[in-house]
């Protein structure tokens, strides 16, 4: 888009310079990678992303497949406009990184979390909990990025990844949980808290 305001503004018309600039201005928005502060207790569940819940479902069973356990799934949709960098919502150790290659479904439809493309990380906690966290495309979305691989050991608030221009990320915490984010409600990644390990608040007392 540089190079493309440069070429338009000099060999065609200013005006014509304009289209590529505010592009430019909007990529550079789009990647920024804002710092954050970090709440560093271990019980706490940061949120992986920024953008809004839009659901919060108690599941009997992970139909879904990905934690394969019974969990609390929590839905954060971003926005174009969001920042879309992803962090680790609690600390522990990667036990596997699944990329799924898919199709690319609006990312608010039900049929995304299955069909779309996806990468799925699920984490092991020092206290023993297992949760996963998966970074699902969108509609405009095209590409996943995940630089945690199996056996890394991964800190609360650590970048690990994003997802390219609007898109979905779904966190499966165990039933030991308390979720007291609500939906509707506007998060944060790395600073936004989304509930409180019981099992991890108890190992700590």
């Amino acid at each position: 888009c540089f190079v493309l305001t440069l070429l338009f503004g000099w060999s065609f018309h200013p005006l014509a310079a304009v289209v590529p600039f505010i592009l430019m201005l909007y990529f550079c928005y789009f990647f920024r990678n804002p710092r954050r502060h970090i709440e560093q207790d271990p019980s706490v569940v940061l949120s992986p992303a920024d953008g809004t819940v839009t659901d919060i479902v108690p599941l009997e069973t992970d139909e879904d497949g990905f934690l394969q356990e019974p969990c609390n799934k929590v839905i954060i949709f971003m926005s174009v406009f969001n920042v879309h960098v992803n962090r680790i919502p609690l600390a522990g150790t990667v036990e596997r990184v699944v990329l799924s290659p898919g199709r690319f479904y609006a990312a608010d439809k039900d049929k995304a979390v299955l069909h779309n493309e996806r990468c799925a990380l699920t984490v092991a906690t020092p206290a023993g909990a297992r949760y996963a966290v998966v970074q699902i495309a969108g509609l405009i979305a095209r590409r996943i990025v995940c630089r945690a691989e199996p056996g890394d050991r991964v800190t609360a608030g650590q970048r690990y990844g994003m997802i390219r221009f609007g898109s979905r990320l779904d966190l499966y915490l165990p039933l030991a949980t308390e979720v007291t984010v609500r939906e509707g409600e506007v998060v944060r990644a790395g600073e936004s808290v989304l509930g409180l390990l019981r099992e991890a608040a108890g190992d700590k007392a």
